[in-house]
């Protein structure tokens, strides 16, 4: 310390007797020395001064150095030294740490600082190449601040770094060649650069890949032990990462490269793994292994590639080792968790795979398949959620597309003369499906409707089996308990688990909707929650369930259960339920946050067992049925009117001309909403311009007064230290302070126009939305109206009873409708 203080007294003179300077004065003086200093070392030395006080007073070594900082690295280009400490002190005021000396100091840091400095070093384009020429300069004092510093920027401000480089010559290689670097610590950061720069840059990652990266990666991991190294492993596994996430060419050429067969060594286990342990390094690094390779098969990939890297990770024994985990003792639940979801992904909708995984034995006494021991896991509700979500995510991968494993799975519930007792993978299901536990009866329910999915021939061999509820009783089909078992359990996640499979088995087979309408109390259960009112606890998707059930019963009625025809049912649900309402339940499905989250992806993902509630293959059915149940109820709803209204002969004609009148009017209304529409939306467009521009000046106020406030700081300091007596003028603090007063003034009366043009802004947004919603409701009740008035005028051409002028009416009528907006 008495050191630096002495190097301070040698570069600025010393402060005058008996006075200390301020931190802000002796920053000054020192800009001042960097800038005007003719000899080499005294503006060394001041550049040291800074870097050591610009942790503490990153303010004011920013708003007033950052300029002459820039300046000494484009004139002192041949001492390194120099340029170091100018590297290291834009590193320290653009970091988006908050240092100790800072927590220390009593400033107030209300603002990302560093953010803000980043953006003004950037705001020139050419000042980054100079910092990237540096990354030439073999120096250590040079080339390692200089990425310590693009890191800095980087991590403030990447959208700006990435444009800036993609443009530079030779920017990405200069970058990529720090990867060979044999000095560790500059190469361990230029892996944490890449990792900034490539994320959400499909350009720059694919420059990078193409440049060599999963070579100079492979060879870093190999060096540093692969799963058992360090952090290294994991940072170049996280670019690895990057690299592959969404982009297509890269996973090709990712395996087209032969680099698949490069991460078999990182799957295998040590045959010591119980007395080792795993570290928790080792279990990142095993973790980003198992992502990666998530990532070439992800489900999101086009199928193709996702074939291709199915076959290669086959070859290359990659699924053998994943299945060797999994059956492995001492592997941390978490690992184990990804481990099954990972083989799920590699088999799925893969017959080869999916046979190999099927064939896969654990290494019990006697030895049992691996998918029986994964779904005792599932039905066991001591097991972990993630885990037992992980197992239902891989059983539905293995039935993926495969009517093989589909079938194997349905064979194991139905009668067998083998007298072979073990436990079968149906077995643990039926079990499941009935147990106490509502977890296990969803999970149970879930995974058997992946047997019926595609494949009306299991869905009647499991018409066949049959359950022996009571001891002495008579056996019952599955799906007859099926349906006792929703009248009496209380839990709706269980009742939920149970619908989605009773639907996947009732949709294209009438013979199951012939067995299930004939449940006793079935249809009445399923009437009554549909015709419910209450909405608590998602109480609308079970009504809505039950709603879409009643609705496949229709479509797929065969009209063999006279009580339940579709005609029958279809009067049932209009007379008991009413078609609004109906209609309105069936909607309400597909309008639950629930099923937007379900419908996104075929993995579950739930933080919580309360969350899962519906299934991503339902949502898939309920998308596909959900109009050809509305299209079959309004045919069935419109023959039985024109069937009984057929006597009606004295007054069609005014009920067609009224419908007429109502049909002008409504599109009188339609083009009206239309031109507030119009209007509104201009004014919306308008006012979301006007707020960006006022967003933008006061960005730029932000930057003004965080700059005049450390400039008022340093003036601030000077007038302390001296005595003034009657002014002729307002001294340089006193006018910078009512600059600064007047900035914050403008600055507030900016923030409140802005709130201001903001609460506009929203106020016309959801007046537009308003529009937009009574324009919408509007179209589909003048839908409705044509429908129904074409509907009924045939009804009256085929009775003779509509003349010709009232048809061409009609005609006129429709053309005009047509004609609107």
């Amino acid at each position: 310390m008495e050191y630096f203080k002495s190097g301070l007294k040698s570069v600025l003179g010393g402060p005058p007797p008996g006075t200390n300077p301020t931190g802000a004065e002796t920053i000054e003086k020192l800009i001042s020395r960097v800038s005007t200093s003719t000899l080499l070392e005294d503006r060394r030395d001041a550049c040291r001064a800074l870097r050591a006080l610009s942790k503490k007073y990153r303010i004011e070594v920013g708003a007033q150095g950052i300029d002459v900082l820039k300046q000494v690295l484009e004139l002192d280009k041949t001492d390194p030294e120099i340029l170091s400490y100018c590297l290291d002190t834009l590193c320290n005021i653009t970091s988006k740490e908050v240092f100790e000396e800072e927590m220390e100091s009593d400033i107030n840091i209300n603002v990302n600082i560093g953010e803000q400095f980043s953006e003004m070093f950037l705001k020139n384009p050419d000042n980054l190449p100079i910092i990237l020429s540096y990354l030439e300069e073999y120096d250590f004092r040079v080339r390692w601040p200089a990425v310590k510093f693009l890191i800095s920027l980087t991590t403030c401000r990447p959208k700006e770094v990435q444009d800036i480089i993609l443009v530079s010559p030779m920017g990405m290689s200069k970058l990529m060649d720090l990867l060979a670097e044999n000095r560790e610590v500059i190469r361990n950061d230029a892996v944490l650069l890449l990792i900034h720069l490539t994320k959400s840059n499909a350009n720059i990652q694919k420059i990078v890949a193409f440049e060599n990266a999963f070579d100079k990666l492979l060879t870093i991991i190999s060096e540093e032990g692969y799963t058992d190294g360090g952090i290294v492993v994991e940072d170049c596994l996280l670019l690895m990462l990057n690299l592959l996430h969404n982009n297509t060419s890269n996973i090709n050429f990712f395996q087209e490269g032969s680099y698949i067969q490069k991460l078999a060594p990182m799957l295998i286990l040590p045959d010591n793994l119980e007395e080792i342990g795993w570290s928790p390094q080792k279990v990142s690094n095993f973790h980003c292994v198992l992502h990666l390779l998530r990532t070439l098969v992800s489900p999101n990939n086009p199928a193709q590639i996702i074939t291709s890297c199915q076959k290669t990770l086959r070859n290359a024994n990659l699924l053998e080792s994943l299945c060797n985990i999994l059956m492995a003792t001492g592997v941390p639940a978490d690992i184990l968790t990804e481990t099954i979801n990972s083989v799920g992904e590699v088999i799925r909708g893969n017959l080869t795979n999916q046979e190999y995984f099927a064939n896969v034995l654990a290494p019990s006494s006697p030895p049992r398949p691996a998918l029986v021991i994964l779904i005792m896991s599932m039905v066991n509700e001591k097991q972990p959620f993630t885990l037992r979500c992980a197992v239902l995510y891989c059983f539905e991968c293995f039935l993926y597309k495969n009517e093989i494993g589909q079938e194997l799975v349905v064979q194991t519930l139905l009668p067998s003369s083998s007298g072979n007792t073990a436990l079968t993978t149906g077995q643990l299901l039926c079990s499941g499906l009935f147990s106490s536990d509502s977890l296990s009866n969803w999970f149970s329910a879930v995974g058997l409707s992946h047997c019926l999915i595609e494949n009306p021939a299991q869905k009647e061999q499991l018409l066949r089996v049959l359950l022996a509820t009571n001891l002495g009783a008579q056996p019952v089909t599955l799906l007859s308990q099926c349906g006792v078992f929703l009248q009496h359990t209380s839990k709706l996640q269980a009742k939920l688990g149970i619908l989605m499979l009773v639907s996947m088995w009732l949709a294209h087979c009438p013979a199951a909707v012939k067995i299930f309408v004939n449940v006793p109390g079935v249809m009445a259960f399923l009437t009554a929650q549909t015709s419910a009112s209450e909405f608590d606890n998602n109480a609308e998707l079970l009504q809505g369930l039950c709603a879409f059930i009643m609705g496949l019963c229709v479509l797929f009625n065969d009209n063999s259960v006279q009580n339940y025809s579709k005609e029958n049912l279809s009067q049932l649900i209009e007379k008991r339920v009413g078609l609004e309402t109906y209609c309105k339940k069936l909607n309400e499905i597909s309008r639950h946050e629930l099923y937007a989250k379900a419908a996104k992806q075929p993995q579950i993902k739930a933080k919580h067992s309360s969350e899962l509630l519906l299934e991503f293959e339902f949502c898939k059915l309920f998308k596909s049925m959900e109009g050809l149940i509305i299209q079959a109820l309004g045919v069935q709803r419109d023959l039985s009117n024109g069937l009984s209204e057929l006597s009606l002969s004295d007054h069609e004609n005014a009920l067609l001309l009224q419908y007429k009148d109502l049909i002008r009017d409504q599109d009188k209304k339609l083009q009206d909403w239309q031109r507030k529409y119009n209007f509104l939306e201009k004014q919306y467009d308008e006012v979301k311009v006007q707020a960006d521009e006022l967003r933008q000046t006061n960005i730029q106020l932000i930057d003004q007064n965080t700059l005049l406030k450390a400039q008022l700081s340093t003036g601030a300091s000077q007038v302390t230290n001296t005595v003034q007596t009657a002014p002729v003028e307002p001294p340089p603090t006193a006018v910078a302070d009512d600059h600064v007063i007047s900035l914050e003034r403008r600055q507030s009366m900016e923030n409140a126009r802005l709130k201001q043009v903001e609460e506009e802004l929203a106020e016309k947004t959801a007046e537009l939305e308003s529009y937009r919603r009574d324009q919408d409701d509007l179209l589909e009740l003048l839908t409705a109206q044509d429908t129904r008035m074409c509907k009924f005028k045939d009804l009256l051409r085929q009775l003779d009873a509509l003349p010709d002028e009232d048809d061409s009416s009609s005609d006129v009528s429709d053309n005009e409708n047509e004609s609107g907006p």
